[in-house]
């Protein structure tokens, strides 16, 4: 079963509880769908089911959270934390996507917090590696909770406002709002995997050429 469909499922009250767990799980670094997760709760809003002042408020407080928690796990556990997670867990751990995270955050500093939070395998990394970074915890704090408000209760808002619009072919076309937060959910994935891609071969080249130089050092006598 889809967590979509095991979501609508569930008794609405429990959807609250549900939907900041997975989304704080997953800011915490474990690999879940919780674009997918607030989406479906969303939806579930617009009919009626649930609040969507609820689901944005269980939201952002999983986001939050779940970053935060992350970020101690970071900062005890160091890029030797990333490293291990690396071998067992190489599709979303590996060397390439953590060389593409770092890259973030030395291009946009406190800022890959915020912007992570629209990112989905960025989500993963922002906490746990602005704190092996040793990120200064109040400018952490500062862009997650904006990332978090804007990202978890925008996203709410804006499903919700574009589904009350659309409520009279909700009932027949109720996939299409989640199919097209799959669709950008895809693409962002994509995209961060064509990064770091590029970025792991880079760093085989670099590597490759640092070899072939000290192949070509004379030795010593």
């Amino acid at each position: 079963m889809h967590i979509d469909a095991w979501i609508e499922g569930i008794p609405p009250t429990a959807v609250y509880a549900v939907v900041g767990l997975i989304i704080g799980l997953e800011s915490l670094g474990i690999p879940l769908p919780g674009e997918i997760a607030l989406v479906t709760a969303s939806l579930m809003a617009v009919k009626g089911v649930v609040s969507p002042w609820g689901v944005a408020i269980c939201a952002i407080a999983g986001a939050i959270i779940g970053d935060s928690i992350g970020y101690s796990i970071g900062r005890k556990g160091g890029k030797p934390l990333f490293e291990k997670l690396g071998r067992k867990f190489p599709k979303h751990f590996g060397p390439s996507h953590l060389a593409t995270a770092e890259r973030s955050f030395q291009k946009w500093g406190m800022w890959a917090v915020f912007f992570g939070r629209f990112i989905a395998l960025l989500r993963i990394f922002a906490g746990p590696l602005a704190g092996a970074l040793k990120m200064p915890y109040w400018k952490f704090l500062i862009a997650n909770v904006l990332g978090g408000v804007v990202w978890a209760g925008g996203t709410t808002l804006l499903v919700y406002k574009v589904g009350k619009s659309i409520e009279p072919w909700l009932a027949r076309f109720s996939w299409a709002g989640l199919g097209a937060a799959l669709v950008i959910g895809l693409l962002s994935a994509w995209i961060m995997k064509r990064r770091a891609a590029k970025t792991h071969a880079k760093i085989e080249a670099e590597e490759a050429a640092k070899a072939a130089a000290a192949a070509k050092e004379p030795v010593a006598d």
